[in-house]
């Protein structure tokens, strides 16, 4: 082959692998929508829930389009998203979680894990990119297989979308008539839906983070000298997540949500700038347009989610010391 024909091929195939992340990206996206829809139509004594579905359907046209811009856009995104920086927002986000969990407790007063089901948006599509580069290696039709998973990813991110606009358009009716068969399985088993998405992203997350570690150590420790970077910058930036995390419980919500993408990409920054490349802070700031186009849509989302926290809350728990998932 000549060089031209193997660039075209090396861009297809980072093309391919930014549409398996936004395709994951989309699935989670709609499921999140079903299950909160589906829990404001039980949780209302009204009928909010069948206006929310009357002006999704009506607003259907406009929203359908915004969704479509976003899909293309983080797949042209997490395609320009190089290896090495994707994996360590993988390892990044992982530890973020970890030290969450473990400085607020897994039972602590709004702890919802739709909190960081919405913030991982971006994470889960870079964490989906490593997964498939590393289960790859050394594939004789690595091509022929990233297509293959490409067709399955856009396939269940049709079947999710769908399923997401036929709730916003039929649910209130369908789930009060019962003659849906879509609907009715919603109404009996809708509530595993939030439980089923945690624990996917948690294994494609802990998958993602063992193909993090091996692309890492293949790209940065294998210097001679890497390591006695890597090791105070690892332990700074632990600090500074434990530190972030108290700082936003005096924050609220959608502030600490914007300071926590703002602190830890900058700070993320700052370590490849020390033991990376050029390229790697380049992909950085195009991190930065992944969580903007990821979270700004969400932040009906994020706002449904913390109404819902605050229904849940104790009364004796003021809401300014809510913790907030970073």
């Amino acid at each position: 082959m000549s060089p031209s024909d193997l660039h075209c091929i090396a861009i297809w195939y980072l093309c391919f692998l930014g549409l398996v992340g936004a395709c994951g990206i989309s699935v989670l996206w709609n499921l999140i929508r079903v299950h909160l829809f589906i829990q404001t139509c039980s949780d209302s004594e009204t009928d909010n829930g069948r206006k929310q579905g009357s002006s999704s359907a009506g607003r259907s046209p406009i929203k359908h389009w915004r969704t479509a811009f976003q899909f293309w856009c983080l797949t042209v995104l997490l395609s320009l998203m190089g290896l090495r920086v994707s994996s360590l927002i993988v390892l990044e986000f992982s530890l973020r979680a970890v030290s969450s969990w473990i400085t607020a407790g897994p039972d602590a007063p709004g702890r919802g894990p739709q909190l960081l089901l919405i913030q991982c948006q971006f994470s889960l599509g870079c964490a989906l990119t490593c997964i498939v580069v590393f289960l790859q290696q050394g594939a004789p039709h690595r091509s022929l297989s990233l297509l293959l998973a490409a067709g399955l990813s856009w396939a269940l991110a049709g079947i999710c979308h769908s399923l997401w606009s036929h709730v916003a358009s039929f649910y209130p009716l369908h789930s009060r008539e019962r003659y849906c068969g879509k609907c009715i399985t919603l109404l009996t088993s809708g509530y595993t839906i939030l439980a089923s998405l945690q624990r996917a992203v948690v294994w494609a997350f802990a998958i993602a983070s063992v193909a993090s570690i091996a692309i890492v150590y293949d790209h940065f420790l294998s210097q001679k000298d890497a390591l006695k970077f890597w090791t105070p910058l690892t332990l700074c930036y632990t600090m500074l997540l434990v530190n972030m995390q108290e700082e936003q419980h005096r924050q609220a919500a959608t502030e600490a949500l914007l300071h926590s993408v703002v602190v830890r990409l900058g700070g993320l920054l700052v370590l490849v700038l020390m033991v990376g490349h050029w390229s790697d802070a380049l992909h950085v700031l195009i991190s930065f347009l992944g969580e903007a186009v990821c979270l700004l849509p969400s932040q009906d989302l994020l706002q449904a989610v913390l109404k819902t926290l605050e229904q849940q809350r104790p009364p004796s728990v003021p809401s300014s010391c809510i913790p907030f998932a970073s």
